[in-house]
């Protein structure tokens, strides 16, 4: 991996084009760029904390729409996956927080696309004054996007990110079996995802 002259990666420095983009143009494609080259991992960071498929694609989904809402306050002294990966870390913190989940130690760093450790910063907040503030982040992301997605889709995503039913709640609300509900709303995030990177235009 090439590393200029300021010891960023070259990857790095494109990401900081796609930024000044997303920022200064409102430039869309870009937003989607950089949601391309990091939902993967930031995927399999947050499912290696908290073990669950489904909470961790919320999560996903979170991290990226506050990494989003606040593009404008990034600064180049450090690469963007270290900034976003540190966003997606302490949100998934707050969540076992509240689940009181069993998982991996909280001490435990990961690492850029650089190389470098990225530190787990943990905030002492038990009552989080953050999350109506993150609910609405998340509810701001699917709203841009749920029109376009297949009605069959659509109200299972309005009822459990507008209405936040529990999947047993939205499998009772519309009479499906529990395993149907979590399988479409799995495809329906995919769905979710791919249109906010461009794909499925014909949707």
């Amino acid at each position: 991996m090439e590393i200029n002259e300021r010891g960023f990666s070259e990857k790095a420095l494109e990401d900081f084009e796609l930024i000044d983009k997303a920022v200064r143009e409102k430039d869309q494609q870009a937003y989607a760029s950089l949601m391309k080259r990091y939902k993967k991992a930031v995927y399999f960071m947050i499912l290696k904390m908290i073990r669950d498929a489904d909470d961790a694609e919320d999560l996903t989904m979170e991290a990226f729409a506050k990494a989003f809402r606040n593009l404008h306050k990034f600064k180049k002294d450090y690469t963007f996956s270290t900034w976003l990966f540190r966003i997606a870390t302490n949100n998934a913190i707050d969540f076992i927080r509240k689940k009181k989940l069993k998982t991996m130690s909280l001490n435990n760093t990961m690492t850029d696309d650089g190389g470098n450790s990225v530190t787990i910063d943990i905030e002492d907040d038990d009552n989080n004054p953050q999350d109506e503030y993150i609910k609405s982040q998340r509810k701001e992301m699917v709203r841009l996007f749920v029109s376009k997605l297949p009605a069959k889709y659509r109200k299972l995503v309005k009822l459990r990110y507008f209405n936040e039913l529990s999947y047993d709640e939205i499998a009772a609300e519309l009479g499906k079996p529990l395993g149907t509900v979590k399988a479409q709303l799995h495809r329906s995030r995919e769905l979710l995802f791919e249109i906010a990177q461009g794909k499925n235009k014909h949707i």
